[in-house]
């Protein structure tokens, strides 16, 4: 691997001189003079050690190792280029950043950001959603909604929604006897071990079936005629509104905490107060 990398700007001398087939009209597309250009390229090639074009007069053309290196060229400054422009979304004045977890802006929030676009619409809303908890001091986060958090220093902490779950499956399922149903796990609360300690009613589930670590996907599945599974009272609403999911019995148990962690920089940020106060109100709507 090389120990120091050729200037930059020979590589844009050489890709415009590789692709216009001229110095010359390399040098008027960089605002540079032919010379310039010129020495760029024999710099390049000292650097390189071998040519990288045949000259003949005014006219240039690519050898083998200038075709090469052209290709290497322009897919690097291409790279680049959309790498910086994409550093101009980190500059919007009205942008805030909230990080939760794939399951609550899969089930939840999506079905209910059309709301907040009426109510809010000079917001940027960058939805960050990920497994693993955020790191509020050295991310760039403004807040975090999630299930699994718990007080971080710089910031505030506040429970929103103590979640309940129970046992649902798709309406197809309901004909069959509890003991046929395949049974879909989860994880935490939404093991079936906890439902056996919790509620003490056997509703057929079973030690096999199928396993998921997303609260998210063990929706979907169950959704989907897959089995049934103890799924999140918060996030089932829709499904069953829609009638794609179905209560085995009235009875629900405790599950996470729904919180909101918010960094201390954005306390005092309207649009991160503005975000706070429809998630409030939209929590505490009845499911």
């Amino acid at each position: 691997m090389l120990k120091h990398w050729p200037p930059l700007s020979t590589l844009r001398g050489f890709e415009a001189a590789a692709r216009l087939g001229s110095f010359h009209k390399a040098a008027t597309e960089l605002h540079l003079t032919q010379s310039a250009i010129s020495q760029q390229i024999r710099s390049l090639e000292a650097y390189l050690e071998q040519p990288l074009f045949f000259r003949n007069g005014r006219s240039v053309a690519l050898t083998d190792a200038g075709h090469d290196l052209l290709s290497t060229t322009q897919a690097l400054l291409q790279q680049l280029a959309v790498g910086i422009r994409r550093l101009g979304q980190y500059q919007k004045p009205n942008q805030l950043v909230l990080n939760t977890t794939p399951a609550f802006a899969r089930h939840w929030l999506l079905p209910r950001l059309g709301d907040f676009r009426r109510q809010y619409p000079g917001v940027d809303l960058w939805l960050f959603s990920t497994d693993e908890v955020p790191d509020m001091s050295s991310q760039t986060i403004d807040l975090a909604v999630r299930d699994d958090l718990s007080a971080q220093a710089e910031c505030s902490f506040k429970v929103l929604h103590a979640d309940r779950l129970f046992p649902a499956c798709h309406p197809s399922l309901l004909a069959m006897p509890g003991a046929q149903r395949s049974t879909l796990h989860g994880e935490r609360e939404m093991d079936w071990s906890h439902w056996a300690v919790e509620a003490g009613i056997d509703v057929g589930q079973q030690a096999q079936g199928l396993n998921f670590s997303d609260p998210g996907l063990l929706l979907d599945a169950a959704c989907a005629g897959l089995g049934m599974a103890l799924v999140s009272q918060l996030l089932s609403h829709q499904a069953l509104a829609n009638g794609s999911l179905t209560p085995l019995v009235e009875q629900t148990i405790r599950g996470p905490n729904w919180a909101l962690l918010t960094h201390r920089d954005s306390e005092n940020n309207p649009l991160a107060r503005s975000f706070s106060e429809w998630l409030v109100n939209n929590l505490q709507t009845p499911q």
